[in-house]
């Protein structure tokens, strides 16, 4: 699965830290997300979603074999 995470954290012009701690997780997980090491849990990506006031589907994309 690709993501976008990045790319909208840093449109939006949140730190990692920061980001991170509005979502209640570690700047770690969000560093795994971005990079494609850990997929979040469905909550995770709506809470995301949410706070980047994005559907998720603009942000978590299915690639083939997904």
């Amino acid at each position: 699965m690709k993501n976008k995470v990045k790319e909208e954290r840093l449109k939006q012009e949140f730190a990692q830290t920061e980001f991170a701690d509005q979502l209640s997780v570690s700047r770690q997980t969000i560093h795994a997300i971005e990079t494609g090491k850990y997929v979040p849990t469905t909550t995770l990506a709506l809470k995301i979603a949410k706070l980047l006031n994005k559907k998720v589907e603009e942000i978590f994309i299915l690639e083939k074999g997904d």
